[in-house]
């Protein structure tokens, strides 16, 4: 997960953020406006400030906020002066929008508000529907308004062209006043609360934001048109309430709770995606008819309330389906509010000392949680503030770790307090007893929100007094926090002097039935020691359940005797101790072995055998799973090689029989996806050949990763390939998102006998990825199904592959987040309409995108055993080619072209749904945040060429669809250090930048774009070229090696850019190269790998196959045949790493002068088998 922050406000209106990865608060960057309430989402904030207006702060991004105005400009033909803007009386405006019912000339487009600036001026859109228009940019059609065509023709008698011109949002890391043009006479009165969610309602568009607010005569307000491209939001609209409301909480789905004044609860229901608004309000009574609610603050699928007498209650039952829930629990701890933030994740405010408090124990199976436990974070003022024990203690919030039973009383009596002597003054060291008494529960109990404060064991300490004076504050409303006496604080009768601080440890005491909290450790504070927090939002914070934070503990709380300790352990100390001990270790194996090396082996050949039981696939029909007896024996030779088989026993018509494999024989072990096995197979050249590999199954998961892990290694020990891949190495990735990695041959890329591709060996790096990307100079990236972008970081192993399999270090947590898609199918009835009852040869009524495999709500189970849901079934409304308001897609027949609104010829529709779900693994990649990418490529580079200290050239498309080019990468460095955006006219699909700099893109429209003038000294070039496409097709992706440039349309066809010269690198035309293909590489060497569709093969599993393009040569640069690799089930190969020469033999030395790759420097080749590194790009 990337760091999120937690937004919160002191209680003298200062706006404060603390990160995930981090322990300190910071101060937000305009201190100059004070608040009241935040809300905050993933990468905005809104507020309301003490001046009760509304603001919104947009956290900055190294993309850019862009919103198109787009304006047309319409003509007629006349038969005197041909098209001119002289339009009818019926015609549309001269100048209008896109329907010509709204005026709208060029110099009437005006910026929404002052937060808002122009990019460029107007200029003229040239591409219509994926294909270049004429100079011009005008589209012909009979009339107004009709079907727009780019051809002129003899009936065309109007034209129009679109005029764009975009404008940027600037207003970045500031509180930005929310402008508005409503009637002064209809504006909102002042705003009292605020909250903004309605980011995840089922299927709403990404970037969609529900802001909610109440006014102070409890009115309740939304905010309309609020999204990531329009971040201001256009208007306020009053919303009917049955009564006044007080105070509001919006979650991420479609929860809306409202609190009233009477003390009741209101909920909206009807909210969706077509009416984000609701419906109708339903009212919850409160959970005692003594005390109202006073606060309430809702999630996903909780709902948290606080009455007036400060008690804290928990909704249970409540979901989607009933907003309302079932019935109220109470829980432990006092609060004067609570907040629900990302993953239904707590945090609160305790009533007696306002300190925060975040709620334990939270996950989905137990949303509720287990304890409440303060958050210990400093400011970042108290970094500085380390030069006594006063000063180490202040650096955070020393209260209690856990929260005490909610029957306690919440401020503290007068009985209670102690006198300046039972306190440690500032240069006193607090006594052991005081600090640490885990043998006493009752003498070392909790103080949090709600909990008493009487003495059981009062500690003698001399009084503060008489060494340091503390001098009396200054009373005033312009106090500043260090001004605020050193004391405890009660809301309802602040102390005013330093005479009667609360000290003192708790007394244990009867908590809640519910719940059974440990009894923590209370530090003395001061109120001028930690902020009195006034709000929380967790609305933007992610807290995973397996997230460490750093908020519960205080670095800088150490004693001056334990620094002073620290400090005085000097490095050349350190490595004086590390010498001894290295040579007492060296004299002991000395004293050990030296008396018996005259000793012959007593074993010479070692025999180690590993056996177990798992299911086999068995090779006859009707091919079903059988139970076998599993054996691997590993021998050791007297030169130490190691060597391995693996048996399968089984047993046929009562007859014992087995088969073999030698494991240097194998080229990949691979998990299969299999949604009730834990299975993987194993392929050997000839089983690759056959499609058909040696399939087992574990009865565990853990029983697999230990098979995998073992056969791996014996496996690499011996083709002896050890430690991390190597930088030139070739990476692919299958569709269960195993990442695999291949150390090329020199052989590989032979021009007259090259290594066939079923011999390559295939080891798994652990991670989980969609795409991958990979640079000779070592840079690897990756791309998750979640688009969240990783990048490599030297280490190997991680996930299923632990101990000498993986490297100890390197190795990170990393997760991933996908969607299973089933369909819901309909035919039409001349009685009832649509039903779910097809005809007998029609496919299954609720089935996958094929048809041909029934898929039921209840019967879709995740990938594979290692994925677990993460939300419920929704309808997805992205598919192509449109949907209606409820997602139907309609057509004449199954299957058949589907679209989104319905004719007289459609007899069946079909809508989709979608659930997620999501893995948890481990490997050698670290995560770029925040930015998430669809498509990353990393400049590939020739051997022999100089780095000439340039940075490494890395491109990426975002997942909305901006090119972006990542400044300061390097081998040291591969993650780089920041984005640079480039300005385009329409989202893009995919990217690729060449051994020369020259960068291919691709538009979502499928049509392609060329960058020009791009170099390592003007890196993200300066304009696009538009290329045109094949005839009637729309590519999808595209792959540029040194001077070859491939691409792929969405109908599985490779095409090849002929004509693409240094001096007119865009080429000339497309030539037809292959069908069925499904992705392509092209690396340093122009060799051409691609992900085949489907080969020949009697089996499902040779879809995806790794396809190497064979008789590549500078005067057939298109290839002669495909050389078939290991399959089925790959989704993406990266050969873009792999610059290894075949070796020139004398025989060849000829042929190989005559048919030199073109652009390459020539020169002697290196010895065979030697990796060459490249340093660098060259430039044609």
């Amino acid at each position: 997960m990337p760091d999120s922050v937690l937004w919160a406000v002191d209680l003298f209106g200062r706006v404060y953020t603390l990160s995930t990865a981090g322990q300190y608060w910071e101060l937000c960057k305009d201190t100059q406006l004070e608040f009241k309430r935040v809300s905050a989402a993933t990468q905005c904030c809104w507020g309301i400030a003490c001046d009760h207006q509304v603001y919104v702060y947009v956290c900055a991004s190294d993309v850019p906020i862009r919103r198109r105005e787009e304006a047309y400009e319409n003509q007629r033909w006349n038969p005197v002066g041909g098209f001119c803007e002289k339009l009818l009386p019926s015609d549309r405006w001269p100048w209008s929008d896109v329907s010509g019912l709204q005026h709208r000339p060029l110099d009437g487009v005006a910026l929404p508000s002052l937060h808002w600036e122009w990019e460029s001026d107007w200029y003229v859109d040239e591409n219509f529907g994926g294909e270049p228009t004429e100079k011009g940019g005008w589209t012909y059609a009979i009339d107004f308004p009709a079907t727009y065509t780019r051809d002129k023709k003899w009936n065309s008698c109007v034209r129009r062209r679109r005029w764009i011109r975009y404008r940027r949002y600037k207003s970045r890391d500031s509180w930005a006043k929310i402008p508005s043009k409503d009637d002064p006479k209809q504006l909102p009165d002042p705003f009292n609360d605020l909250s903004v969610g309605g980011w995840e309602i089922t299927d709403e568009p990404v970037g969609r934001l529900s802001v909610w607010a109440v006014s102070l005569q409890g009115k309740v307000w939304y905010r309309e048109d609020v999204s990531h491209p329009n971040p201001e939001g256009s208007s306020w609209s009053l919303m009917d309430t049955p009564a006044e409301a007080a105070q509001i909480s919006c979650g991420p789905h479609d929860l809306l709770w409202v609190t009233l004044w009477e003390g009741q609860a209101l909920v909206r229901e009807g909210i969706s995606r077509n009416n984000p608004k609701g419906s109708s309000w339903s009212v919850v009574e409160p959970p005692t008819s003594e005390n109202g609610i006073m606060h309430v603050s809702v999630g996903v699928a909780v709902v948290w309330a606080i009455t007036k007498d400060r008690k804290v209650w928990f909704r249970r039952g409540v979901n989607s389906h009933n907003p309302c829930g079932t019935s109220w629990i109470e829980m432990v701890g006092e609060m004067t509010m609570v907040n629900v933030g990302l993953n239904d994740q707590v945090w609160g405010i305790s009533c007696d000392d306002r300190a925060m408090y975040f709620r334990q124990g939270v996950t989905p199976s137990e949303l509720s949680g287990k304890t409440w436990k303060a958050i210990v974070a400093g400011r970042e003022s108290d970094r500085s503030h380390s030069g006594s024990s006063l000063s180490l203690l202040s650096a955070g919030c020393f209260f209690g770790d856990e929260v005490r039973g909610s029957g306690e009383s919440c401020a503290p009596s007068d009985t209670d307090a102690s006198s300046d002597a039972e306190r440690p003054g500032p240069d006193q060291p607090v006594p052991a007893e005081s600090l640490d008494c885990p043998g006493d529960p009752k003498g070392s109990s909790a103080s949090g929100p709600g909990t008493s404060r009487t003495t059981e064991h009062p500690v003698e300490v001399a009084s503060p007094a008489t060494q340091t004076p503390r001098p009396e504050p200054r009373p005033g409303p312009a106090s500043t926090p260090a001004e605020v006496p050193w004391t405890n604080i009660d809301l309802k009768e602040p102390k005013k002097t330093p005479s009667h601080p609360v000290a003192g440890l708790p007394e244990t005491t009867g908590l809640s039935s519910l719940e059974v909290l440990p009894l923590g450790l209370e530090e003395p504070y001061g109120a001028d020691d930690h902020p009195l927090w006034a709000w929380v939002s967790g609305g933007g914070c992610a807290v995973e359940a397996h997230s460490v934070l750093k908020w519960f503990s205080v670095q800088l709380g150490l004693s001056p005797s334990v620094q002073t300790l620290s400090l005085s352990i000097t490095p050349a100390q350190t490595a004086a101790w590390r010498k001894q001990i290295f040579q007492q270790l060296t004299e002991r194996t000395k004293r050990e072995l030296e008396n018996f090396r005259h000793y012959e082996q007593a074993v010479e050949q070692s025999v180690w055998v590993k056996t177990g039981t798992l299911q086999w696939w068995c090779n006859w029909k009707p091919h079903k799973w059988v139970d076998v007896r599993v054996a691997l024996e590993q021998f050791t030779g007297h030169d130490g090689a190691r060597d391995s088989i693996l048996f399968i026993y089984y047993v046929v018509h009562e007859e014992k029989k087995y088969i073999h494999v030698f494991l240097n024989e194998v080229t990949a072990l691979v998990p299969v996806l299999n949604e009730a096995k834990h299975s993987f197979a194993l392929y050997t050249p000839e089983r690759t050949r056959q499609r058909w590999p040696v399939r087992l199954a574990a009865a565990t998961e853990q029983d697999m990763n230990d098979w995998l892990a073992l056969l791996s290694l014996s496996c690499c020990e011996s083709r002896k390939v050890h430690g991390r891949p190597s930088p030139q190495a070739i990476w692919s990735i299958t569709c269960k998102g195993d990442i695999f990695v291949s150390e090329p041959s020199p052989d590989l890329e032979d021009p007259v006998h090259p290594l066939p591709c079923d011999q390559m060996f295939w080891r798994q790096v652990g991670g989980h990825l969609r795409v991958v990307e990979a640079n000779s100079r070592g840079v690897v990236w990756g791309i998750g199904y979640d688009h969240t972008a990783w990048v490599y970081t030297g280490g190997y192993g991680g996930g299923c592959f632990q101990g000498l399999a993986s490297s100890s270090s390197n190795i990170y947590t990393q997760s991933d987040v996908k969607s299973v898609y089933i369909y819901e199918n309909q035919r039409w009835n001349p009685v009832t309409g649509y039903t779910s009852r097809g005809l007998p040869t029609d496919r299954y009524m609720w089935s996958d995108a094929t048809g041909l495999q029934e898929c039921t709500k209840a019967s879709t189970k995740p990938p594979s055993l290692q994925w677990s849901w993460v939300s419920d079934w929704s309808i997805d409304f992205s598919v192509p080619g449109g949907t209606d308001q409820e997602g139907w897609q309609y057509a004449s027949d199954f299957p058949a072209s589907y679209h989104g609104y319905k004719t007289m010829k459609d007899f069946v529709r079909r809508r989709c749904w979608a659930r997620k779900c999501k893995l948890v693994t481990s490997g050698p990649w670290l995560e770029v945040a925040p930015i998430a990418l669809g498509d990353v490529s990393i400049i590939p580079e020739s051997p022999g060429a100089s780095g000439n200290g340039h940075s490494v050239a890395l491109w990426a498309v975002s997942d909305k669809g901006d090119v972006l080019c990542r400044l300061g990468v390097s081998e040291l460095n591969p993650a780089g250090s920041s984005w640079l955006h480039v300005g385009t006219d329409q989202p893009f699909a995919s990217i690729s930048i060449g051994a020369c700099y020259q960068v291919w893109a691709v538009a979502r429209d499928g049509s392609a774009f060329y960058r020009g003038s791009v170099s390592p000294s003007q890196p993200a070039g300066d304009c696009w070229y538009h290329i045109p496409s094949p005839p009637k097709q729309r590519l999808k992706q595209v792959s540029v090696g040194q001077t070859a440039v491939y691409a792929l349309d969405e109908n599985g066809n490779l095409w090849y850019r002929q004509g693409v010269t240094p001096s007119y690198p865009q080429g000339s035309s497309w030539e037809h190269v292959s069908n069925n293909v499904r992705r392509v590489s092209v690396g340093p060497l122009d060799q051409v790998w691609v992900i085949a569709n489907k080969v020949q093969g009697s089996h499902s599993l040779s879809r995806g196959t790794v396809c190497h393009r064979t008789g590549v040569q500078p005067h057939e640069p298109k290839g002669q045949g495909w050389d078939y690799g290991i399959g089925g089930g790959w989704d993406h190969i990266s050969i873009r790493a792999n610059a290894t020469r075949a070796p020139r033999s004398a025989s060849l030395e000829t042929a190989g002068e005559r048919s030199g790759e073109q652009g390459l420097p020539s020169g002697p080749a290196q010895v065979a088998g030697a990796l060459q590194e490249s340093l660098g790009p060259i430039c044609c």
